[in-house]
């Protein structure tokens, strides 16, 4: 039989779905799994979204522009306008979904066997993706204990080569949750000038930022205008995952035109997500004042009852809808998986991604969980009982320890 390609085998699995089969096993015990592994939200999708797509009444699904519809474009960048970000439809490209803007960023930027520096714990995918392009991963390692705050230049300093191409960072983060300042981008700023570096920016979750903070997107940067990529999504912002449309913008005319021969390659996006999506930057700003009170309520209550179950540690996250935990175990994959396998009360389980996948060093994260607070309260109160009793009974229960100093 025929060997895969090295490049198959090295592909890293998803953290965030590798225990699948085994919470489908649970369902199929009859156990009712509460899923805060994936960021999947609950909010409806914008009705008028659902609307356009019944009422396109196309006679025809034709391709559309490889770059994406130009109406869309021009719709969008209005939207970026709107958000103090000043590009014009030339200067983005519409993708299948955030996923394959990373792709496509990291295609035109990195050359086999170049680096991209990306601080830990990052989305698992990056890692995906590098491998896809034949470039690899340099991680710096942010903690739990300082917050997840964005590591110092210095260790930025330490780990970069001649092969080093990009700094790739999430912001707000997943799976953290973090909310990079104003200030640390000016760092990263400097860093990019002072060694030619892109900076590739993953701003998927811009709508999501919490207490009154401002949303800094690495497009208000000046003086960098061509070292800049931002990556986007609708899939979070308008509780469309599944329409797989996203955007990559930069003002790089050269990454522009290498994208687009990429997206040649795969011919358009998706027809029918690009008019969900278009009909979708109609809503008004209400919706999102209604969602992020929805989700800071829920942050809340997850938080305050994290930290309230002995042993467990999570700090406050001031964006998206992610927190990472410490919990009082001796291996989180071990107990993830334990929850779905061996674990249930009253008919119930409990369904945490492993944050060991969200680490390029595997060593790290082993007692920590990545949470998606994506359940309404109710859920969020039976989850966080279940934690509870699992913790107690695992059989893998590491002795307590305090709660970190958080500087």
């Amino acid at each position: 039989m025929p060997s895969i390609s090295q490049r198959g085998i090295i592909m890293p699995s998803s953290p965030i779905r590798k225990l699948v089969p085994y919470a489908e096993q649970a369902k199929a015990r009859g156990l009712r799994v509460f899923h805060l592994n994936i960021g999947q939200p609950d909010i409806l999708t914008p009705e008028v979204a659902i609307s356009a797509v019944k009422n396109a009444n196309l006679p025809i699904i034709e391709y559309s522009h490889s770059a994406g519809m130009p109406e869309y474009r021009r719709k969008l960048s209005k939207y970026y306008h709107a958000a103090g970000i000043n590009v014009s439809p030339d200067e983005m490209l519409i993708t299948c979904g955030g996923s394959e803007a990373v792709l496509f960023a990291f295609m035109s930027c990195l050359d086999p066997l170049d680096e991209v520096i990306v601080p830990e714990p990052f989305y698992a995918n990056y890692e995906a993706f590098a491998t896809s392009a034949g470039a690899c991963v340099k991680p710096i390692t942010a903690t739990i204990e300082t917050g997840f705050t964005l590591p110092s230049i210095d260790e930025f300093e330490k780990v970069i080569t001649p092969r080093t191409k990009a700094i790739m960072i999430c912001n707000p983060n997943n799976p953290t949750g973090y909310l990079y300042s104003e200030k640390e981008f000016m760092q990263l700023r400097d860093l990019i000038i002072k060694h030619d570096l892109f900076l590739i920016s993953d701003e998927v979750y811009r709508e999501f930022c919490y207490d009154g903070a401002r949303h800094y997107s690495s497009m208000f940067l000046e003086g960098v205008e061509d070292n800049v990529i931002m990556i986007d999504s609708v899939s979070k912002r308008y509780s469309e995952c599944g329409l797989r449309i996203g955007a990559l913008v930069t003002k790089n005319r050269e990454v522009l035109a290498s994208a687009l021969k990429q997206a040649q390659s795969r011919l358009c996006p998706p027809t029918y997500g690009q008019i969900a999506a278009m009909a979708s930057l109609d809503v008004p700003e209400s919706y999102f004042r209604k969602m992020n009170e929805e989700y800071c309520k829920r942050r809340n209550f997850l938080l305050e009852g994290l930290n309230r179950i002995p042993g467990v540690y999570s700090p406050m996250p001031r964006g998206a809808f992610y927190t990472v935990a410490k919990l009082p175990v001796d291996d989180s994959d071990k107990f993830c998986q334990w929850l779905l396998a061996d674990f249930s009360y009253n008919n119930q389980t409990l369904m945490l991604a492993p944050a060991s996948g969200f680490y390029s060093n595997r060593t790290l994260g082993r007692n920590e969980v990545r949470i998606a607070y994506v359940l309404n309260v109710d859920d969020l109160a039976i989850a966080l009982d279940l934690l509870a009793r699992a913790l107690r009974s695992y059989p893998g229960r590491t002795p307590e320890s305090g709660s970190p100093i958080v500087y």
